[in-house]
């Protein structure tokens, strides 16, 4: 079998890049494997190490060591997996080092793999043995997991393995899968495990890959390893040479994990950094430290309480302020939930998962616990994302920058529900301009949910809409799309013409061009194209816009157009397009909702999608465009209706009004373009054409009075007739006159009468008066037929749209009646030309007469403006095609029966015309039963034909005997044939043509009404534009036109009854009234759907959904309310039977004991009972520990700190545990710094609670106490000794000014929020730091102004600085909980205020000049003040105290 591309680039790619490890020293382990072998170190056997492994080279050593004695090489196994004995479930798996770089998996899952870069990254981590879930809690579990990955796009990341919480999500994707359709069912799950734990591994083994490789998933003999989940999709199976360690795969996992999160994913025009959260499920000690490490890498986390252990301890402690949760209570959580196991916990390992969860619970904002049947939190998808946005609305930032990284989160996972929940709320108020992004990135994501969302938070269109913006959209159009296609073919065409190298980007006059193919050309350009190539503002390259989160250069454009935006002549129109074009039926639909112009609009979408339809290869593609097409003209015929109702006039006005939005079009002509049969047979539509049809005269007037006024028009002057204008009814007006005779209905009668009077003359001229000559009667005959060629001429250079010549044209010859005619005309000229030649005279009459039948043929066009006769004509010529085909069919027997006779019958027959004769003509007779005579031979006689073929008024005679001149081929074969052939042609091939034209008659005749009421329009539009003398007077009409178009050179003009231009004050007030019933129309539609059968039922079907699903979730409380009562029940019963026991006991022994042996009635699970209702409530404060001191990670080193409980931290607490890591940092740029090693020696010779030399050591809060030459902090414990990275053991003084201004709005008044006025102050970001701080630090000995400040202001400003900070008002002086503390050095700041009232303060403006000339690496600015400012948290707690100072907002 042929391998693939891919599979070659797999082959050929990952050995490359990706490595494997392998034991390659084999030193004798003292265990032994599970069946008593002797294994190496690494846990292999070994005859699985290489052959040179078990030869001991001197140069390793004796003792293993897996940083020498395992190496890499190129990995063995990869390529996809198949599980054996589960269908066809197929995934992709690959074995890689632990070593291997993130980046290099990354490449290979998003570029080999195909898979696409994740909305969001699911990290579900727990329980890796199996466990118990309640039913209902796993169900929900399951449906909400799958959900939030399927509709958000993302990744879940487990441990890949069949136990345990993978097992879980594993099922939980299966469930879904057999559920849904193949396309809804990918969803990606990665698991990711140790290769050294994989039972079965050595059927993945594949140097050239597996393709796949056959995987048995065999539970029952496993031992101590463990299966691959056959559910999920990818496997990377992490290696590091040895056997049977778990949790190889974690450092690995957790680098993954970080690297995707860092990675921006850019789709549809909004960039994302991929967001993760972990999910937990039970889980033991190594997932509290994934928790841990995860809240401290700021990744939610979403535990989900009911399932166990770990995820049950937290959740059950997650809501008590932090105080309260002691080493007791866990103690006592770990006994009932790890009761199989709590023997194994320490004292030491108690007080470490005390400090943990006090730290994890500490982080609310990044912790969600997930409870059943919390009130809105129904689903774990909503708890996800909930958390996530939780996560998000607490991260510092700068202004606005959260939400608008949330709203673009919400439009990458397409949950609208969530963005109306978290992020469109009372507390947040949204300008439109803002929403103009991420709307556009709705748009070109087709999202439409998400585009209703925004049109009802206020963006308006006509501001959202501007040329760059349309530009961008189509630009980033689907390449799939036809329309996509069709706009690179006329890029290319200009490409070609123009003779550039280079494809132009697209412009809207390259849309328009291919609007006007779409809509026909009597639409013209929607827009006009530039005079130059490129426009000096479009010079930015928009199809290369980014929306990311950071700094949105989407955004950068409409900031960018905002002083010269040129907004398009119809935004809604614009947008409405541009999703047609694309097909998508739920965006168009909205944006139709807002038009204006609605009727053109859903005409126009109707044209649109039908000529892509004709064009689009995709059978599904078409009928969703057709279906959609039909629609929108209903849309159009809902909304007509509805105004012709209301008014006839106006409605009537609306079909001819000219749209400007549309190419200068009308809504008739639009709906002839794109043949919408069902909107011209509207009744309002066919009493307008009726009304046209009869000019000035009324409706009501019979033909046999139009007849009689025709032949004798002194009856005008009657009252016979009746006239519609009241200005016409007087008897003497000349007007009637006219307005009589150019009546669209007279002039076709007039037409008839002269046309049966041209017919008639013709007709007496060739049979009675043909001479050698001409006669008068036959000149009479030129004359009128030189009055029609006029009349066609005309016909075909009228062009009241300005289209050209060669468009009229085409549109001419489309026309099967102008066919006709021009074919009629040829041929009389032809046969004219022959007849005035007196040597082919006959001939010319024989062509006339051809000519008279042509001529004959073009009165069926009179008859198709009745009623009864036009559909007949329809139908006959539709069976014309079913003729035309079916003759293609019998062709086949004709000739094949006509040569087969031919061959047998006749020998060598040499004249051409009875070889036509025998096989074609003969043959086509017979099936009219004119069978031949001598076929059979019975009536054969010689005399009727010719024995040589030389009579040519005979045919040639059959194989005849020489003897008797008796016919002598085979007679029996002929007759078969002839019967075969008969029974083909008269039985099987008429009747099938009579069936054709059965069908064509039962198909036509349903729709003949709509079908001739929309052809009725061409002939009204014909005679209401011709001029109204009939022929030959007409050409009194054509001389007339001649002298106006060419001597006074006046264009030509179209009727105003069906193209009229109304002035700008009437044309809004029509559009308004017809707005207002289009949504009139909507509201009605919308009840209608209510209303329907189906759609009751499918709400009645919701509403019992949910209703059972209240019941259950009911009755699920009440039964652990219940349990709870029972338990309570139950322990109080025991203690009184105990209380009672001891009773009788005090009595038997007859005396009293103490109270305190006396037992405690109070119930243990009353106790419990009370503990939950207390994590209930909020925390009321913060703890008076420091915080910030205590982080197990001391920051800029590997060190850990001893994890100190709350109730530790103070030094008069008993902790006879506590033996802290001691840490001491050389600082190699510092001159001065306290010695990093803790001898005694070297720690007397220090002088605390005083001045050492330069350095002041005495603290702000007094003596501080001085233990083995080492002070201790005196705000208590920190789990770390020495001086960490300080530079002196005890206080570490710092100055922090505080740099604030009132913030301004342009006139200078300044900016309030909540009533309180709103501070600006003054930030830095120093070099090599991610957040930014207030412009201060630690002092210098002997210095007066911290090193950082000195950076910020150049040197000439430190004196009038320093003066600020002795005006300025202190805030804060003492103890700083910072990060760097330790329990023998800690910070010490003093917090000044420096507050410029005025925005004309001398001093803040030199301030702000002596800030211009900052070092370039660093970054200073003003920014507003608020809680949400990305500052270090100590620093957060100094503007509080400044804005409370100020009175100002916080």
């Amino acid at each position: 079998m042929k391998m693939s591309d891919f599979e070659e680039n797999l082959i050929s790619w990952i050995p490359e890049n990706i490595r494997k490890k392998e034991c390659v020293h084999f030193v004798e382990s003292s265990q032994t494997s599970d069946s008593g072998r002797t294994v190496c170190e690494c846990g292999y056997l070994r005859e699985q190490h290489l052959e040179d492994a078990v030869k001991t080279p001197l140069f390793l050593g004796k003792e293993w060591d897996p940083r020498r004695h395992i190496q890499e090489m190129p990995t063995d196994a990869f390529g996809d997996i198949h599980f054996a004995g589960l269908g066809q479930k197929m995934g992709k798996y690959v074995r890689v080092s632990s070593d291997t770089p993130p980046r290099v998996i990354y490449h290979l899952m998003t570029q080999h793999w195909g898979l696409d870069a994740p909305n969001l990254l699911i990290s579900v981590t727990g329980g890796a043995k199996n466990f118990i879930m309640k039913p209902r809690l796993k169900n929900i579990f399951r449906q909400g997991l799958v959900k939030v990955a399927q509709t958000t796009g993302a990744w879940i990341i487990t441990g890949g393995s069949h136990a345990g919480v993978m097992k879980q999500v594993g099922e939980a994707v299966r469930d879904f899968i057999l559920n849904c359709s193949y396309k809804e069912a990918e969803i990606v799950t990665i698991g990711i495990a140790t290769w050294g734990t994989v039972y079965n591994r050595d059927s993945l083994i594949c140097p050239m890959g597996g393709f796949p490789a056959e995987y048995v998933l065999d539970e029952e003999n496993q031992g101590s390893l463990s299966c691959l989940d056959s559910n999920h999709s990818h496997f990377i199976l992490v290696d590091d040479g040895t056997h049977g360690r778990y949790g190889v795969e974690i450092p690995l996992r957790t680098r993954l994990e970080k690297f995707i999160s860092e990675q921006t994913k850019v789709k549809g025009g909004v960039a994302i950094r991929i967001p993760i959260v972990c999910v937990v499920l039970e889980g033991g000690p190594g997932t509290l430290d994934t928790i841990y490490n995860a809240i401290t890498n700021g990744t939610p986390c979403v535990v989900v309480e009911g399932s166990g252990r770990v995820a049950d301890v937290i959740a059950q402690v997650a809501n008590l302020p932090v105080p309260k949760i002691t080493i007791a209570l866990i103690r006592k959580k770990l006994s009932v939930l790890f009761h199989d196991t709590y023997e194994l916990f320490t004292e030491g390992k108690l007080v470490e998962w005390t400090k943990k969860i006090q730290d994890i619970v500490r982080s609310q904002h990044l912790l969600t616990i997930f409870r059943e049947g919390k009130y809105g939190q129904q689903d774990v998808d909503v708890a996800i994302l909930q958390a996530l946005f939780k996560a998000s609305q607490n991260q510092d930032h700068f202004g606005r920058e959260n939400l608008d990284h949330q709203l673009k989160l919400a439009v990458a996972w397409n949950r609208v529900d969530i963005a109306r929940s978290e992020i469109f709320t009372d507390d947040h108020e949204w300008k439109p301009t803002d929403l103009h992004p991420v709307m556009a990135a709705a748009l070109i994501s087709n999202k439409p949910e998400f585009v209703k969302l925004f049109l009802e938070q206020g963006v308006r269109l006509k501001e959202f809409v501007t040329w760059d913006t349309l530009i961008y959209l189509y630009n980033n159009m689907a390449s799939s799309c036809l329309f996509h296609s069709k706009l690179q073919k006329v890029l290319l065409e200009e490409t070609e013409n123009t003779a550039g190298s280079k494809m132009p980007r697209i412009q809207l006059h390259h849309v328009s061009q291919v609007l006007r193919e779409l809509l026909g050309h009597s639409t013209q350009p929607l827009y006009p194209k530039p005079k130059h190539v490129e426009r000096p503002r479009l010079s930015i390259p928009v199809p290369h816009i980014k929306l990311n989160v950071h700094g949105s250069s989407l955004r950068s454009l409409y900031k960018r157009s905002a002083g010269r935006v040129t907004f398009s002549m119809d935004p809604v129109r614009d947008l409405l397009i541009w999703a047609v074009v694309q097909n998508r039926q739920e965006l168009a639909e909205i944006i139709w909702a807002q038009s204006q112009d609605c009727m053109a609009a859903a005409l126009a979408c109707s044209k649109i999608l039908k000529e892509l339809a004709k064009e689009e290869e995709d059978t599904d593609t078409t009928d969703e465009m057709l279906a959609l097409a039909e629609q929108y003209e209903n849309k159009a015929i809902g909304v007509f209706t509805d105004c012709y109702r209301k008014d006839e006039e106006r409605a009537q006005k609306l079909l001819i009004r000219v749209s400007e939005a549309w190419g200068k079009t009308t809504c008739l002509q639009l709906a002839l373009e794109a043949k919408n049969m069902n909107f011209v047979a509207h009744g309002g539509v066919q009493a307008f054409l009726t009304k046209v049809w009869w000019g000035k005269l009324c409706i009501d007037n019979g033909l046999w009075r139009v007849m009689a006024c025709m032949l004798f028009f002194p009856l005008l002057y009657t009252s016979l007739i009746t006239f519609r204008e009241k200005k016409l009814q007087p008897m003497n007006c000349l007007t009637r006159f006219r307005a009589f005779f150019t009546a669209p209905v007279v002039i076709f009668h007039m037409n008839i009468l002269s046309y049966f009077t041209f017919l008639l003359l013709f007709a007496y001229v060739l049979m009675v008066d043909f001479q050698p000559l001409p006669s008068w009667w036959e000149y009479l005959i030129y004359f009128w037929l030189f009055s029609l060629v006029c009349e066609e001429t005309r016909q075909l250079l009228y062009d009241p749209d300005g289209l050209g010549v060669l468009k009229m044209a085409s549109l001419y010859f489309k026309d099967f009646w102008n066919k006709l005619d021009v074919c009629a005309i040829v041929v009389f000229i032809t046969g004219l030309t022959c007849r005035l030649i007196p040597s082919t005279l006959y001939p010319g009459r024989i062509i006339l007469s051809l000519a008279f039948i042509i001529f004959c043929l073009r009165l069926m066009h009179i008859f198709t403006v009745s009623r009864t006769l036009g559909p007949k004509i329809i139908i006959v010529k539709r069976m014309m095609k079913d003729v035309f085909f079916f003759l293609f069919l019998l062709a086949v027997w004709v000739v094949s029966f006509g040569v087969a006779k031919q061959a047998i019958l006749i020998h060598n027959e040499e004249r051409v015309e009875w070889l036509f004769r025998g096989v074609v003509y003969h043959s086509y007779l017979t099936i009219f039963g004119q069978i031949p005579s001598y076929i059979d031979g019975v009536n054969f006689n010689i005399d009727q034909c010719s024995p040589n073929g030389t009579d040519p008024y005979k045919p040639k005679c059959p194989e005849t005997n020489e003897d008797n001149k008796k016919p002598i081929f085979p007679e029996w074969l002929t007759v078969i044939l002839l019967c075969l052939y008969l029974l083909f042609t008269n039985i099987l091939l008429l009747n099938l043509l009579i069936a054709m034209f059965n069908y064509t008659f039962q198909q036509v005749q349903a729709h003949t009404d709509q079908i001739w009421k929309f052809q009725r329009h061409d002939l009204i539009e014909e005679y209401h534009g011709r001029p109204p003398a009939p022929p030959p007077f007409i050409l009194l009409n054509h001389m007339q036109l001649l002298v106006r178009r060419v001597l006074l050179c006046r264009p030509a003009t179209r009727h105003k009854q069906l193209k009229e231009k109304l002035e700008k004050n009437e044309e809004a007030a029509l559009l308004s009234w017809e707005m207002y019933l289009k949504e009139n129309y909507l509201q009605h539609q919308q009840c209608q759907e209510k209303q329907n059968t189906e759609q009751k039922i499918r709400d009645i079907a919701q509403r019992v959904d949910v209703l059972a699903e209240l019941l259950d979730l009911d009755r699920a409380k009440r039964t652990g309310l219940v349990e709870q009562r029972l338990i309570a029940l139950e322990d109080q019963v025991h203690q009184s039977a105990k209380a009672l026991r001891w009773i009788m006991q005090a009595l038997q022994g007859n005396g009293f004991t103490s109270e305190e042996d006396m037992p405690p009635l109070a119930s243990s699970r009353t106790s419990e009972v009370k503990e939950l209702d207390l994590e209930e409530k909020p925390e009321e404060k913060q703890p008076p520990y420091h915080v910030l001191s205590r982080n197990l990670i001391y920051p800029g080193s590997h060190t850990i700190r001893f994890p100190v409980p709350d109730e530790k931290v103070p030094w008069e607490v008993d902790f006879q545990l506590y033996d802290p890591p001691a840490y001491s940092a050389d600082h190699k740029d510092t001159a001065v710094q306290d010695p990093f090693n803790l001898s005694l020696e070297s720690l007397l010779k220090i002088n605390y609670n005083a001045m050492d030399g330069l350095i002041d050591r005495q603290s702000f809060h007094g003596l501080y106490t001085v233990q083995d030459g080492l002070p201790l902090n005196p705000m208590g414990r920190t789990g770390l000794r020495g001086r960490g990275r300080l530079h002196s053991f005890g206080p570490n003084h710092a100055l922090h000014p505080v740099v604030t201004r009132w913030r301004r709005n342009l006139d200078g008044s300044i900016i309030r929020k909540s009533l309180k006025k709103m501070l600006e102050v003054l930030v830095a970001q120093y070099p090599l730091s991610d957040v930014w701080a207030l412009p201060g630090g630690s002092l210098e000995p002997g210095e007066m102004l911290p090193l950082k400040l000195k950076w910020i202001l150049r040197r000439e400003f430190w004196p009038q600085f320093q003066n600020l900070l002795k005006q300025g008002t202190e805030i804060h002086k003492g103890y700083l909980d910072d990060p760097r503390n330790t329990d023998n050095a800690w910070v010490e700041t003093v917090a000044v205020s420096i507050h410029f009232d005025s925005q004309n303060d001398v001093q803040m403006k030199r301030l702000n000049s002596f800030l211009q000339g900052c070092d370039p690496e660093l970054c200073i600015r003003w920014q507003v003040l608020d809680r949400r400012m990305p500052l270090h948290a100590n620093h957060k707690l100094l503007l509080y105290k400044v804005s409370t100072l100020l009175g100002a907002y916080y």
